[in-house]
């Protein structure tokens, strides 16, 4: 009797003509969110005169490296600030990591007895907060961190919001079962905490990595207030001073003879902008790329409580 080959299909499966058409809007969204960021280094290469007179072009008349230059003859005061940035970002971040990471197992083991009451704690500066004026006089009178590198790095130590999104993912996602193994073997929490819940819990510790370098290195409102050492200044802020002192100079150019006025005129105020955002976007997406399998599971991991 010969036998019946049954030809099965998949329940997902896709003729080619579909995949062409999914692929194809897929890579449309890609273009599309890659764009504007290609756009920017476009205009940031395009000649200052060329970008007055035809107004943003794919592909402008004439090319430019004058705003990149203009920004380099700050000197050592531009690798010095990036230096900061750096050492501030990973300091930070790490210190951040580690009191995050302990705060947030604490709160999220329920036989810790005084858990709610951490919790509240954590939470109720998300409700009311003291402003600025009394942060400013803690920081400089009471802490004397004026003019400080540390004064960068306190303010963004303790996220509420990475606290709470942490402890869900250890209490979903952390199975109890392992914990109470590691103690009948003799561990410490100390020790439950570094040799098994960190391990099992990269993808949160991923996205709060992402999170807080990112707060660490696009923070700039801290330097304006607590740092006045030209060595001290992060990339951001030395960025803005630099932008806001074209504008200045743009816009009050009748105070100056026509000579200055003349010189003025070829600052590269609109291309140093888009310059601008090239120094402080590359770095971070260069690091993007590592952290982004872990930032959906992290993101998604204690959203679901089981």
């Amino acid at each position: 009797m010969p036998k019946v080959i049954r030809k099965t299909k998949e329940i997902n499966g896709l003729s080619p003509l579909w995949k062409v058409i999914t692929h194809g809007f897929v890579g449309l969204f890609t273009l599309a969110c890659v764009f504007p960021f290609l756009f920017t280094i476009i205009i940031s290469l395009t000649d200052e005169n060329t970008l007055s007179l035809n107004g943003y072009s794919i592909f402008p008349k004439k090319m430019s490296t004058f705003a990149y230059e203009f920004i380099f003859r700050t000197g050592n005061q531009l690798f010095r600030s990036y230096g900061v940035t750096i050492l501030i970002t990973i300091v930070g971040t790490i210190l951040s990591l580690i009191v995050t990471g302990l705060f947030a197992y604490a709160i999220s083991r329920p036989d810790f007895y005084y858990r709610r009451r951490f919790a509240f704690f954590a939470f109720f500066p998300t409700l009311f907060n003291a402003g600025i004026v009394p942060t400013y006089i803690i920081m400089t009178q009471f802490l004397h961190l004026k003019d400080s590198i540390w004064a960068l790095i306190m303010p963004l130590l303790v996220v509420p919001f990475n606290i709470f999104l942490m402890r869900s993912y250890f209490q979903t996602m952390v199975p109890d079962g392992i914990i109470e193994a590691a103690r009948i073997d003799g561990c410490g929490e100390l020790r439950v905490f570094t040799s098994v819940v960190a391990p099992v819990s990269l993808p949160i510790f991923a996205t709060i990595t992402l999170f807080t370098s990112l707060a660490y290195w696009n923070d700039w409102f801290n330097a304006l207030l607590y740092i006045d050492n030209p060595h001290l200044v992060p990339i951001q802020y030395m960025l803005i001073k630099i932008q806001n002192n074209v504008q200045f100079l743009a816009s009050n150019s009748s105070l100056f003879s026509a000579g200055v006025v003349e010189n003025m005129g070829q600052l590269p105020s609109e291309t140093m902008r888009m310059a601008l955002v090239v120094f402080v976007a590359v770095p971070v997406a260069c690091v993007f790329p590592f952290f982004q399998r872990y930032f959906i599971q992290g993101l998604t991991g204690g959203a679901v409580k089981e």
